[in-house]
């Protein structure tokens, strides 16, 4: 990760008041998601600021600090900085807040793109979640604070700091997964959207899935080669691009709703024998795709 650009532009914002918002024009979205996605699997740990262990707000104290930006040490003086963003308008780099406690801000974290963060989490410790997740984060999430506005490069590199992309699948490995198993042919790189241009490496496999129908674009055109993907979306794109049919009615997961729109892909995936979920009742569905992960499901399809 490049990170000529920090010294310069942070080196006068080291401080900042409560309301104020650092602008750093020259780095990028990646930056962010980089720094924070190195320190994955560093245990939770009470008070912890250091790579022994973190608690929630010494692992973002230690994120921007990578980035050049001083924070408050606690997640509720932490809110006390930058300015409110609604969550419908969050950018890769806020910093979201929950009460976890009953009483209070008691817990911070990392939006990086997707309706995903990233945070250190009691028992977890450093991982991804879902900002909608049902079943705890949504029901205590509080708001959001922009202590700092990244350009389009810099989220790129923030979530690039967040998430290990040679652990988890992004959507460009996906399509190149996707079309070695089906053979297609990658030759033609014009794959029509914004943010692929001939030039990228995969723009030929992206091509080749979007011809068929297996990946789509978004609202703005574009198809988002280094997003991560979850566990719910690829029950679909694995359905659409292998053309599979339920082989047993619906397989019920704890965390699959029978109402949502990702049960009958996932419960097609379980009827054909592609997954049996964690073991212990769930999918993970929120969960982000593991490059393994993918690779199991494929090889179970071929079979």
């Amino acid at each position: 990760m490049n990170k000529k650009w920090l010294l310069p532009i942070f080196a006068s914002f080291m401080l900042f008041s409560t309301a104020h918002i650092n602008t750093a024009e020259a780095a990028t979205k990646a930056d962010v998601t980089d720094t924070a996605s190195k320190y994955v699997g560093i245990p939770y740990k009470y008070g912890g600021t250091t790579t022994s262990g973190f608690d929630c707000s010494g692992f973002t104290s230690k994120v921007f600090s990578d980035l050049g930006i001083q924070l408050n040490r606690t997640s509720g003086s932490q809110y006390q900085q930058g300015t409110a963003v609604a969550k419908s308008d969050l950018q890769v780099g806020d910093l979201l807040f929950f009460n976890t406690s009953g009483s209070g801000i008691s817990h911070v974290a990392i939006y990086i793109g997707d309706g995903k963060m990233i945070h250190s989490q009691t028992g977890q410790g450093v991982s991804y979640s879902s900002v909608n997740d049902p079943y705890y984060w949504s029901s205590r999430y509080v708001g959001a604070k922009r202590v700092a506005t990244f350009d389009t490069q810099q989220q790129a590199e923030v979530k690039q700091a967040a998430i290990d992309f040679s652990v988890y699948a992004s959507r460009a490995e996906v399509a190149v997964q996707i079309a070695k198993a089906l053979n297609l042919d990658t030759s033609d790189t014009n794959a029509g959207f914004v943010d692929v241009k001939p030039s990228n490496a995969h723009a030929g496999a992206i091509a080749a899935v979007a011809k068929l129908g297996i990946f789509e674009g978004d609202a703005n055109g574009k198809f988002n080669p280094s997003s991560p993907i979850t566990r719910a979306q690829i029950a679909k794109v694995l359905v659409v691009a292998f053309g599979l049919e339920n082989n047993g009615g619906s397989v019920a997961f704890s965390d699959v709703p029978q109402n949502s729109w990702a049960n009958g892909y996932i419960s097609t995936l379980a009827s054909n024998g592609i997954t049996n979920g964690d073991g212990e009742g769930s999918f993970g569905s929120d969960e982000l795709l593991k490059i393994d992960q993918l690779k199991v499901f494929i090889k179970r399809i071929q079979q």
